[in-house]
């Protein structure tokens, strides 16, 4: 993995300018600051989860990196390029993936919605169908490409919206919230692929997300922004030290027992033969199922992480200060 940035954010700001009613024929004129001062880097191959509560500026960040809008003040560059002076020559190197917006034609068959790219991107034939075998295969998408987009569920789609994103062979992927949607087979799935993805092909990938799950099965950087600023820039355990949150541990024993006692570890809840344990957030969870596997008669756990949005109100509780 080469060190070598492929975006560079240097005190990047975004404010808009928003008229509130203050009159029965009065309005008057607010600046909204979306994005305030916000400078990092991403080396070329690195998946970077970029997370923050609603209303955070995650999505304002991805649109000027995709030159969507222009900034306020500051400076960007994607492979060298500025987005919003060079938006048509960025399409061919970035792919983007919105979650709740479609990039496909939602009255066609997702096959055609693949064709057509393949023309506006103008990706030779041989590229095209090695992309496209190998997403259709590695997304499970082979019953749908003859589908109508407007008939898939949001799951399907967002499969269908990825695999889009990366027939050109992008050097960058901009994904905002990928696996929402999808069932736990599914999420598996897209995991694995964006994985495979980034290893093989080097992909650089920034992720937005509200499943810090995503970013701990594929992300050794972790961002955290809020009001526009950056609070964190760092590993995912360290914002969890930081933020001091707890994880839970969901374990269904094959008969009804007594609370489980292991150490570092404490029962919250029993439920019949399922059982939910608490424990740091900073601590590795294997040593924990490790003890409760070798003790009691374990039928299936699972762990469920702190959302983001509880995680963020730590820190702030903590007085935590900007890491960059």
């Amino acid at each position: 993995m080469s060190a070598e940035p492929l975006i560079e954010v240097d005190g990047v700001e975004k404010v808009f300018d928003v008229r509130r009613k203050a009159g029965f024929l009065r309005r008057e004129r607010h600046e909204v600051r979306a994005v305030d001062s916000l400078t990092f880097s991403v080396p070329r191959g690195e998946m970077v989860g970029y997370i923050g509560p609603n209303g955070a500026g995650k999505s304002t960040t991805i649109k000027m990196l995709t030159g969507i809008l222009t900034p306020s003040a500051g400076r960007l560059r994607v492979a060298g390029i500025d987005p919003s002076r060079e938006r048509a020559g960025l399409a061919h190197r970035i792919g983007v993936v919105f979650g709740q917006r479609t990039t496909l034609w939602w009255d066609l068959p997702l096959i055609d919605s693949y064709r057509l790219m393949r023309r506006m991107y103008r990706i030779p034939d041989a590229r095209y169908a090695r992309n496209l075998e190998r997403c259709v295969e590695l997304l499970d998408m082979a019953p749908l490409l003859e589908v109508p987009v407007r008939q898939l569920s949001l799951g399907q789609r967002m499969r269908g919206d990825i695999a889009a994103a990366l027939l050109h062979d992008p050097e960058v992927l901009y994904l905002d919230e990928p696996t929402i949607g999808l069932d736990i087979v599914s999420k598996v799935k897209v995991r694995e692929f964006l994985r495979d993805l980034n290893a093989e092909r080097g992909t650089t990938v920034l992720l937005t997300t509200h499943d810090l799950t995503d970013i701990e099965q594929l992300c050794r950087r972790v961002m955290v922004i809020d009001h526009g600023r950056l609070m964190y820039d760092g590993d995912l355990d360290g914002l969890h030290e930081l933020g001091g949150g707890e994880r839970t541990l969901v374990v269904d024993l094959e008969r009804e027992l007594a609370p489980i006692e292991v150490e570092s570890a404490r029962v919250v809840k029993v439920e019949g033969v399922r059982q939910w344990l608490t424990f740091p957030a900073a601590h590795s969870a294997a040593p924990l199922v490790a003890a409760i596997a070798g003790r009691y008669p374990l039928a299936d756990l699972s762990v469920r992480e702190p959302d983001i949005e509880s995680v963020i109100a730590r820190m702030y509780a903590g007085g935590a200060s900007l890491t960059y």
